[in-house]
Formats: structure tokens, sequence, C-alpha cells
């Protein structure tokens, strides 16, 4: 069985019937309710939250943060993003309570530094694997940072985020990954029924470390992959950089980035000096 992202391009693909087909299958509702429950469960929040919805579609994970109940935690504000008009249109045909915004999660994240709460997406991040043209902006990997430095910059310090994807194999799953962790994030990987054909991925991320430390919301969970890069506060103790030389240069482009700043690419001449020629 053919993969949906590798037959046609997100906002192509879903088209008016295609929504439609979806948006009313009561299989698909199960298990959308099903996964953005358990994203739910991995955020943890203890009261209403605002809440970026990525890929949302239609609006059924959405649906679902807005009816969340009381004793959990919510119910939740939300704002969705897609990059399906289609799917957005049959999402106000169905009166969901959520603003929505037509983007493309691939050229980053458009909202102010520090805006969300936290951050859910259920089944679309894979999306972001497959180029769709010939660009070289569109290569999966610029895609995905681009995405996930956004993501970065607009939730607050401290926030969580769960996304639920679908990758092709191993090597899919750690360019996501890794992409993730790249962005300055805390990255765990949790599968539910590993080793069958209902596996489900979700990569739990952290924003700064503290008490919304991924490693505290998945320890002693079954199944659980954690991968976190981050450095201390004292990993570069003693370590002085100059100032204007080429690790300086890039580590405040770093920064820069992660503020969703746009900053110049990186190439051999970069914090290169050049030569005095009178």
């Amino acid at each position: 069985m053919s993969r949906p992202e590798d037959t046609l391009p997100p906002d192509l693909y879903y088209n008016t019937s295609e929504s439609q087909k979806y948006t009313t299958s009561s299989r698909i509702q199960a298990i959308q309710s099903s996964m953005t429950e358990r994203a739910l469960s991995l955020l943890d929040l203890p009261s209403p939250s605002l809440i970026l919805d990525i890929g949302c579609g239609s609006g059924l994970s959405g649906s679902i943060l807005s009816s969340h109940p009381v004793s959990l935690g919510g119910p939740h504000t939300w704002i969705g993003m897609d990059i399906s008009s289609a799917m957005l249109a049959t999402a106000l045909e169905r009166s969901v309570s959520g603003d929505m915004l037509l983007a493309d999660m691939g050229q980053g994240v458009p909202f102010r530094a520090g805006s969300f709460d936290a951050a859910i997406s259920i089944s679309a991040i894979q999306w972001l694997c497959n180029a769709d043209s010939s660009d070289e902006l569109a290569a999966p990997r610029l895609r995905l940072a681009a995405f996930f430095n956004g993501l970065y910059a607009c939730l607050r310090r401290g926030a969580r985020a769960v996304c639920q994807f679908y990758p092709r194999n191993a090597a899919q799953r750690d360019m996501i990954c890794g992409a993730a962790i790249k962005a300055g994030f805390g990255a765990g990987v949790l599968e539910d029924d590993p080793d069958t054909k209902n596996s489900k991925l979700y990569l739990v991320l952290t924003v700064g470390k503290g008490v919304g430390d991924v490693t505290g919301v998945v320890s002693g969970m079954d199944g659980v992959d954690v991968m976190d890069s981050r450095r201390g506060k004292n990993s570069r103790k003693g370590v002085k950089e100059k100032k204007g030389g080429r690790a300086w240069i890039l580590k405040k482009k770093e920064q820069l980035e992660r503020k969703g700043k746009v900053v110049k690419s990186t190439s051999k001449y970069t914090g290169r000096k050049r030569r005095v020629v009178f």
C-alpha cells in the first residue's frame, strides 16, 4: 500500500473530495481521537492552555482539545495551521472553535516568540521528508530545520510539544529527531504497540531544562528511546570563544535562528579574515 506523501504534495492530495472522505470516516475519527488523547497525556497540562495544532487539517484533533474535561486540565484554546485549503474549508464547515491559518510548516512557524504553552501535531511531520520540487529550499533537511527552529521559537520556555508521525524507516526517523535536537529541543521518542502494524511513534519535545524536561515525562514508560544532546551551563566552562571568530559567529547565528530571525547561510568563508589589499 502506497503512502499518501508518495503520491502528491499535501495541498494537492487533500483536495475537497479527499478532505470530506477523511473527515467523515468513523475509523479516521477514532484513530485521531485516540492519538490526540495520547498526545495530551504526554503534554500533561495542569490547566487550560494555548496550544498550537500543526497540520490541524479539518479540526478533528482540535475538537478534542476544545472538549478536554476540566478534571484533566482542559478545555484548551487552540490555533491550527495547515497547508491544505480544502482541509481548512472543511473545518470551517464543521464550525470548529479554533482559529486557523493557511501555512506551510516547511517554511517555518509564523508566530511571535514564546506565544504558545504547548504544541501538538498528529500524522503530519513525515510530509516534510518528501521533496516536492527540485528547488534547493525544498530539500527535506532544510524544511525540517525551518519547521523545528520556528516551533522552538514560538513555544515558551519550559513548554512541551508532542508530534505523532509515521516515518518510512529508521533513517527517516533519525533525520526528524536529529533536526529537532539541532534546533535546541530535548527529544524523546515513545512507541506505542511496537513491532505491529498499529505501531505509532510520538516525538516528545521540551524547550529548556527543569520541570518540563522530557526525561521526566517518559521515565518509567516501556519502549522509550531518549536522545538529549543539550549541554549543561558548565559544559564549556573555561573555553573562551574569540569575538568575531568562526565559532563566535556560528553561535550568534544559531541564537538568531532560534528567535525566528532570517540569517545568511554559512559557507567556508564565514569568519575568515580578509587579506588587506593595497
